[in-house]
């Protein structure tokens, strides 16, 4: 009998239900539906650590403190982010507002007005006439002339030293950087002490120069009451001072030249010399006429070498006015025959000139881009 009941029983292939799964220990199930173990407890709300958490939130989430606290510092960090920028910016258009905005608007109101240094706020309307007076004034022309003239001087060479110069530290050189620190000294050094030093130099009695002319049996010569010796010596003084300068701009463009260029001009068969005329002079057009805007600029407000180098003469520049430029006739209007209506006058008439540079540039510019 037990036999036959086992036969009678349909087995798992012929059809029958499987049986449920057994239950595994600790509560689980097993089976082919059920291949983990859970625990019964750990989805309960409120047991275990997952339900702590998620209570602390949300008892955060209902705190209207906290939420408005969050909102205070999401508010602040909007300003912050939108804000500070123009914080950063800031000082810097106050102090342009307080030292070069305002003296320009308040130099051309007082260029249209008689006034004088001993008594400011007195001021007489008379229009154009400060401007008008240049035009018939014969030092403001020999100023003019004195400016162009020593600028000229100054610039040309001041360029070309300063472009060989480049090129010779953009080759690899044994202690390059010491020759670029070196080429930068001067610009660091004060106009003041340069120009003293100058001035010992270019002595007429005693002067290192004119000793080295002796050496070789040319006679001393006056150098501050000569015409074009004293431009020409004013002239070397800004030169020493700004090739260094110049160098280091015109090494920093030539860095920039790809290496491809020199080596296709090498595999031509061109020498170095012929690499610098046909690949890196072209190359540094647009920065070779930057730098002849700002030394134009340089010239055009050139002050303290000259003032410097008259000794105790003031703003005359010589005993003939040989070498006074416009910012020293401007001084001498200003501050030493107290008008500071024709001083303005003078001030803005540069200023003038300096804005006719500036469209210059731009042109030449704009023609050197759509040539490229």
């Amino acid at each position: 009998m037990p036999s036959d009941a086992r036969a009678a029983a349909p087995s798992e292939e012929e059809g029958a239900a499987p049986a449920p799964d057994a239950p595994a220990a600790g509560g689980g199930t097993t089976g082919p539906h059920h291949d983990t173990y859970r625990d019964p407890h750990h989805d309960a709300p409120g047991d275990g650590r997952l339900g702590k958490q998620h209570d602390v939130r949300q008892d955060a989430r209902e705190d209207p403190r906290e939420e408005r606290r969050r909102e205070r510092r999401s508010r602040w960090y909007r300003r912050d982010v939108r804000w500070s920028p123009y914080a950063f910016v800031a000082p810097f258009f106050v102090f342009f507002m307080a030292f070069g905005l305002f003296p320009l608007l308040y130099t051309g109101w007082a260029s249209l007005h008689r006034v004088e240094l001993t008594a400011p706020t007195d001021m007489e309307w008379v229009g154009l006439r400060n401007f008008s007076r240049l035009l018939s004034d014969e030092f403001f022309w020999n100023a003019l002339q004195n400016t162009v003239t020593i600028g000229v001087i100054s610039t040309v060479p001041q360029l070309l030293i300063a472009l060989g110069i480049a090129h010779l530290l953009n080759y690899r050189l044994r202690g390059s950087m010491f020759f670029r620190v070196a080429v930068l000294t001067p610009y660091a050094t004060s106009v003041a002490a340069a120009t003293l030093v100058f001035v010992l130099l270019f002595g007429r009695d005693y002067g290192m120069i004119n000793w080295l002319l002796g050496q070789i049996g040319i006679d001393a010569v006056d150098w501050q009451n000569g015409t074009w010796t004293s431009q020409f010596a004013v002239s070397t003084i800004v030169i020493w001072r700004w090739t260094g300068y110049n160098a280091l701009i015109y090494l920093a463009a030539m860095q920039a030249i790809p290496n491809d260029l020199y080596e296709s001009a090498a595999l031509d068969g061109a020498s170095r010399w012929q690499q610098f005329i046909h690949v890196t002079v072209p190359s540094l057009r647009p920065t070779i006429l930057f730098t002849c805007v700002v030394s134009t600029i340089g010239a055009t407000q050139l002050f303290g070498e000259p003032l410097l180098f008259n000794g105790g003469a003031g703003a005359t520049g010589g005993a003939s006015h040989q070498f006074q430029t416009l910012g020293l006739y401007l001084y001498e209007q200003g501050w030493v025959n107290l008008h500071l209506g024709r001083a303005s006058a003078i001030a803005w008439t540069m200023f003038l000139i300096l804005l006719i540079i500036g469209a210059v540039n731009w042109v030449i510019g704009r023609r050197l881009r759509k040539s490229a």
